[in-house]
This record gives C-alpha cells, sequence and structure tokens, in this order.
C-alpha cells in the first residue's frame, strides 16, 4: 500500500502517524515544502522517499509529485495531512486521482460552516440562530431577531480565526468596515461550555474511537481576549452527546477518518447547541491525550484502520481524565515549573513548547496531566495557571 502524507513535519506530533504507517507495513510518501534536511528524525525512518515542492500551494506542482509517485511507486491508494487547512487540497488530489476519501463534490458540505448548519437541521440537532450576511442592512435583520452580542466568522475557515465577537452596533459598523471580502457567518452568542464528540471509523463507516472533551473556556474568547485555557477528556460521554454526536456522524460521511464535532452546553438549560463539524483530528496534543486516557495508541490504531488490519483495541475504556494546561510567556505565574513538579509530577504525563501558530490559542508551552478523578486534573490546571 501506497500512502502520500501531506506535510509530515506539522504539526509537530503528527509524525507519529507516518512511523505507524510504516509500522503496520505501509510505504508513507512524504510530500511537502519543507527541506528534507529539517525534518526529525522519526519522520524520516518512516518515509520511503520524499517529495520537496517549492511551494505547497501551487497544485500543479502537487499533481507532478504525485504523478512521480505513481511512475515509480505504482498505484497510489490513500492520501492526507489530518490538517484541515489542506483538507480542500487533498480532496481535489484524491478526485484527480480516484483515490478513496472525501472528493470534491463533499468539501463544500465540510468546509463551509453555513452547509455545516444545514446539515445539523436535517439531521434534527439545535443550532445557533445566524446566517451569512452579505452587508450591514442584512446584519441588522438578524439582529431585531438575536439581539447583542453576536458572532462573526468566516464562513470558511479555520479555528477561531479572523472570528470577532460584537457587543453593539458602533462595533458591527466598524466590523463591515474592516472585514476580509470573503463571506461571513453571524450567529447568535451562545453562553455555555464548548463539549465534544471525537473518535475514530472503520473504514464502513463505524465509530470505532470514541472520546469527549470539555473546555474551561471557548477557544474564540482564549484567542481574543489573549486568555489561558485548559481542556481535559471524559471518562464518560453524556448520553446526549453521545445521541448527538452519532446522530451527525450519520450526517456525514466519515470513512477511516477521525472525527471532531463542537457543541455547546448552554449555562442557562443545559442543552446541547451544535457548533461545527471538523473531519479531522482534534488539535494541538490531543491524539497524544487520548493515549494517555486509555493506555492505547490512536496513531497505531488508525494506521491499523488504513492497512485494512481493523482496529486493534476493541476492548479499551477510559481509565484517566487527561488534560491539557497551556502557559503564556507573557503572564507571571504563582509556581515555578519545579513547584509544579513538586506537586503534581506523578500526574504529568508530557510536557513541551507549543508552536507558535497555536499558541494564541494553546499557549506557548502544554502540560498533559492525568488522573481517575477529574476533582485532580483540574486542581492541577488550576495550580499550573496561577497567576
Amino acid at each position: 500500500m501506497n500512502f502520500v502524507f501531506l506535510s509530515p513535519h506539522f504539526p509537530p506530533n503528527y509524525y507519529q502517524f507516518a512511523v505507524a504507517l510504516k509500522n503496520q507495513g505501509v510505504t508513507v510518501l512524504g510530500l511537502a515544502d519543507e527541506s528534507y534536511d529539517s525534518l526529525r528524525p522519526e519522520p524520516k525512518s518512516a518515509i520511503t522517499e520524499y517529495y520537496r515542492v517549492g511551494d505547497m500551494h501551487d497544485y500543479n506542482e502537487l499533481v507532478r509529485a504525485l504523478g512521480y509517485f505513481t511512475h515509480r511507486y505504482g498505484k497510489l491508494d490513500r492520501i492526507d495531512s489530518h490538517s484541515e487547512y489542506w483538507l480542500e487540497t487533498e480532496a481535489r488530489l484524491r478526485t484527480d486521482f480516484n483515490l478513496p476519501g472525501i472528493r470534491t463534490n463533499q468539501i463544500e458540505g465540510i468546509k463551509r460552516k453555513s452547509k455545516m448548519r444545514e446539515a445539523f437541521v436535517k439531521a434534527g440537532i439545535r443550532v445557533a440562530r445566524g446566517k451569512v450576511v452579505k452587508d450591514l442592512k442584512d446584519a441588522l435583520k438578524l439582529i431585531k431577531e438575536t439581539g447583542y452580542p453576536l458572532v462573526a466568522k468566516p464562513d470558511v475557515g479555520v479555528g477561531a480565526a479572523a472570528t470577532y465577537k460584537i457587543h453593539n452596533e458602533n462595533e458591527l459598523k466598524a466590523f463591515f468596515d474592516t472585514k476580509p471580502p470573503v463571506d461571513y457567518l453571524m450567529e447568535e452568542f451562545i453562553r455555555g461550555k464548548i463539549c465534544t464528540f471525537d473518535g475514530l471509523t472503520d473504514r464502513e463507516g463505524n465509530p470505532v474511537f470514541l472520546n469527549s472533551l470539555e473546555y474551561s473556556a471557548g477557544v474564540m474568547e482564549t484567542v481574543l481576549d489573549d486568555a489561558l485555557i485548559y481542556y481535559y477528556t471524559l471518562r464518560e460521554i453524556p448520553a446526549d452527546l453521545e445521541e448527538l454526536g452519532r446522530r451527525t456522524l450519520a450526517a456525514f460521511e466519515v470513512n477511516e477518518r477521525f472525527f471532531h464535532f463542537e457543541f455547546f452546553r448552554e449555562d442557562s438549560t443545559g442543552g446541547l447547541t451544535a457548533l461545527e463539524v471538523n473531519m479531522r483530528p482534534p488539535g494541538g496534543l490531543t491524539t497524544d491525550m487520548f493515549n494517555y486516557a486509555c493506555d492505547i495508541d490512536v496513531y497505531n490504531a488508525w494506521a491499523s484502520i488504513i492497512a485494512g488490519k481493523g482496529f486493534p483495541y476493541p476492548d479499551y475504556s477510559q481509565k484517566y481524565y487527561c488534560g491539557y494546561v497551556g502557559r503564556k510567556f507573557n503572564r507571571d505565574y504563582c509556581h515555578s515549573e519545579e513547584e509544579i513538579f513538586h506537586a503534581f509530577g506523578e500526574m504529568i504525563c508530557h510536557h513541551e513548547p507549543i508552536s507558535g501558530v497555536f499558541s494564541r490559542a494553546l499557549g506557548d508551552y502544554g502540560y498533559l496531566v492525568r488522573s481517575p478523578e477529574l476533582d485532580e486534573v483540574i486542581a492541577a490546571a488550576e495550580f499550573i495557571q496561577e497567576q
């Protein structure tokens, strides 16, 4: 089997997907615009051949690269990066090279937030009131229904990039004076906590691994306010969240892929409101958190499914709550790293610097902590972040 791995060097921890593929007997072919010498040793050892292009945004270069791989290794079987940024590019390449997976005709439904809303509504899942707005007049008509505050976000976008929280008409006018020339979705602001329904499906689209995350704060607020965030896996997925998550999964074609579905747990009612779907693993170190929470290897699990061997951990369980705790360098903290390890060293399973691309949301340095007890994970998070 020949697997083309786009951008195998980034995010930094995703080299583990390439290593897992090699361990499953898959031929891994790397494709990126990064120099080969700059790759860390692990992906170098896993990749059979690496093709460097001058610009990953030059589609013709990518086509030539896949043509070269085909000439040298025979039929290509899969292409992926696990990154939302390259989702559309991958779909186009799959379509042109007739590869399994998400194709160009499916991309609108999983990239455009307005299309996600339509799928949620069709599946009978509540969404925030909102729509794509074209101008100030259109937005004011919506606000008569929703009131302030509201959230404006690119209809096609990643994370909280170029997202705004608008509190009054002056901010609304300022938004339209300066907004980028792209479609924007405006929605009422939902007061609540983000919770997720995450997992991995097999070749037939059956979920074989499931997990859920809860966040201390919204990612949008964390970015806009330059705040700190922590989040953690759950040992049990709430029944209503799992029911809506499975319904969402059925509304989208998700075969041999990770998925990351986001919902709000509303403060006022305790009910769930759909936010968006992502056909990729949750970001940051979350895949590593899954491993520490369950004592399994999700990189190996995915590679095993890709290789046609199925999910290797049918009896896995959520043994721990595993939390991610971020610190930003522009803060004055109460506790040094030495004090953190003295107080919670047995709970800390991993820590590392965070790439600058993610630092606005996740911080400059991250700690993974785990415990069978949620209150212990939260206590560690609060201690690490205390200012």
